[in-house]
């Protein structure tokens, strides 16, 4: 217990020390990289000037526009850009730790509440997966194993593969274009979290509207994950059924329920602790791929729109809560793994 403990302190002293040299990173890309604020702002006052010419718009074009040195300085201190990189890192760290994380330029909002404002779409999104994930492969797995090399087995492998070849983001647009809106069958909307008139609706169609829209971000989230859980429960719990315990257990006459379900399935669960890291990664930054096919406005969408859209204080700041949940996650893993099979012990 002594050496588990030591164990974990040693890794919440490493967040911190990670995170840093993470975020350093990417902050000093972002700021050699072309496409910034300065760069945006003077593409934004030539198009106004272009716009305001008229006819003389060509020559406004072709002219070489210069912003005044002056405005040019006022700009970076705006943006922070007027300091060197350890020192501007060094400011933009500081606001962080004071939950101040810079201002968005496209949506002209403090980051922390443009993030927030979307954070609970991609919870509710991951959430549903993330469980219909368990729900769904580890009965299959577990069935699989039971009747492995039968017909059961072979028709539900042919399944799991076609879904293992098939992305997950592919599987959503599919789906849209197949039962979409406008579509033949016209069964499901084309995207959205909910319909633009739902606070209109009765507590029963807000459920069914919130249904409507759930069904096929889910399948493309369940998807994603689903014949990798699935053979890795079913391989899983074929090695513990090989195992000495096991054979063990059925000699001194335990039903075979009671020693597949109690004492293999919870060897056999260990391999999928692994994966948590990660899915908390999915279940709180969400998707980017599938929120943009199915227009879903999280923060996995909001994370692919401000890097097309340069809009740096966003980026930096989903940074930091994927940075945070990831280091979270691998030790909330290793926690996991360690309560489910006692025989991990971690040296000092």
């Amino acid at each position: 217990m002594h050496g588990m403990t030591t164990y974990f302190i040693r890794r919440l002293l490493l967040i911190p020390v990670t995170f840093i040299a993470i975020t350093f990173m990417v902050y000093a890309v972002l700021r050699v990289v072309p496409g910034g604020p300065i760069e945006q702002a003077q593409l934004q006052i030539k198009m106004a000037m272009m716009s305001e010419g008229g006819s003389t718009g060509l020559a406004v074009q072709e002219a070489e526009l210069q912003i005044p040195e002056s405005a040019m300085a006022e700009l970076k201190k705006y943006y922070h850009l007027d300091k060197s990189i350890p020192e501007g890192y060094a400011r933009w760290f500081w606001g962080i730790l004071r939950l101040d994380f810079g201002r968005s330029y496209i949506y002209n909002q403090p980051v922390l509440e443009v993030i927030v404002s979307k954070f609970h779409i991609s919870l509710y999104f991951g959430l549903i997966g993330y469980f219909a994930s368990w729900i769904i492969c580890v009965p299959l797995g577990v069935t699989k194993a039971i009747k492995h090399k039968t017909s059961y087995d072979t028709v539900t492998s042919v399944l799991v593969f076609m879904g293992y070849s098939i992305p997950g983001f592919v599987a959503a647009l599919l789906l849209l274009v197949v039962f979409g809106g406008g579509s033949f069958f016209d069964v499901v909307p084309l995207g959205g979290f909910r319909s633009a008139n739902w606070a209109e609706l009765p507590f029963w169609g807000k459920v069914f509207d919130q249904l409507h829209h759930t069904i096929v971000p889910v399948i493309g989230y369940l998807i994603g994950g689903f014949a990798t859980m699935t053979i890795l429960m079913k391989n899983s719990l074929l090695d513990n059924l090989g195992a000495d315990y096991v054979r063990t257990a059925f000699a001194k006459g335990l039903s075979e329920k009671r020693v597949i379900f109690i004492h293999a399935m919870r060897n056999s669960l260990i391999p999928l602790t692994v994966g948590i890291g990660q899915a908390l990664g999915l279940l709180f930054a969400g998707s980017f791929l599938i929120e943009k096919t199915c227009n879903i406005p999280g923060m996995g969408l909001l994370g692919y729109n401000s890097i097309i859209q340069r809009d740096y204080p966003i980026i930096l700041g989903t940074l930091v809560f994927l940075v945070l949940i990831k280091l979270t996650g691998n030790i909330i893993s290793d926690l996991v793994w360690a309560l489910i099979d006692p025989r991990i012990r971690f040296g000092k």
